[in-house]
C-alpha cells in the first residue's frame, strides 16, 4: 500500500467512525439513513484499499441499494413526511450502554489476548478469486440456483402485481382487431 492508500485509510476510517456515531446522534430516520449509508460506503472504501476490491465494491453496492430501498419505504409509508420528524434513535439507553460497553471490552481484550496465526505461504495474486473460492467452493451450484430463483421471484412478483398483461387488449386468442385498450389514448385509441 502506497502513500495514496495510507491517505485514503486515514480519511475513510475516521469518516466511517464519525458517520457511524451520527447514526445514533441524529434525530430523524432520513438523516440516520444517509449517515449509515455514508459510513458503510467508507467501510467499503477501506476494504478496497486494504486489497479486497471485490468485497469493497459488493459492500458499497449492497449498502447503496439497501439504503435507497429504505428511503423509498420511509417516504411511502411513514406517517411523518419522509422520516424527517424528530424522534429518538436510541431506546433503553442504559441497557444499550452496558451491553455495548461489555461487547467492546470483550472484543478489545480479544485483540490483545488471542494468539494471532502467522501467515504461511505467499499472499495470493488475485484476492477476488481467493474470496470467491473461500465463499462458494462447495456452494457454487447452490448460489447459481438461488440467483435464478430470486430472479424468477422478482419477475413473478412484478407480473402478479400488474393489473393486466402486455397483450390483454388483444383478447384471449390475440385476434381482437382493433385492440381494445382499456386506457384511452394508447395505441388502440
Amino acid at each position: 500500500m502506497g502513500t495514496m492508500g495510507t491517505v485514503l485509510l486515514a480519511v475513510l476510517g475516521p469518516l466511517a467512525l464519525v458517520l457511524g456515531v451520527l447514526v445514533f446522534a441524529l434525530d430523524s430516520m432520513a438523516r440516520v439513513t444517509f449517515a449509515l449509508l455514508g459510513s458503510l460506503v467508507c467501510v467499503g472504501g477501506v476494504v478496497t484499499v486494504l486489497g479486497l476490491p471485490y468485497l469493497g465494491v459488493v459492500i458499497v453496492l449492497m449498502m447503496v441499494m439497501e439504503m435507497v430501498i429504505m428511503a423509498v419505504f420511509m417516504i411511502a409509508y411513514m406517517m411523518n413526511p419522509a422520516g424527517l420528524m424528530p424522534m429518538s434513535m436510541v431506546h433503553n439507553k442504559r441497557g444499550a450502554l452496558v451491553i455495548s460497553g461489555t461487547v467492546f471490552a470483550a472484543l478489545a481484550a480479544g485483540v490483545f489476548l488471542v494468539p494471532w496465526p502467522e501467515r504461511t505461504g505467499a499472499r495470493p495474486q488475485d484476492t477476488t478469486f481467493q474470496v470467491g473460492m473461500a465463499l462458494m467452493k462447495e456452494q457454487m451450484l447452490t448460489m447459481i440456483t438461488l440467483g435464478f430463483v430470486l430472479l424468477a421471484t422478482m419477475v413473478g412478483a412484478t407480473v402478479l402485481a400488474t393489473r393486466r398483461g402486455r397483450y390483454d387488449r388483444f383478447g384471449d386468442d390475440l385476434d381482437q382487431r382493433p385492440a381494445k385498450d382499456p386506457a384511452r389514448g394508447g395505441v388502440g385509441r
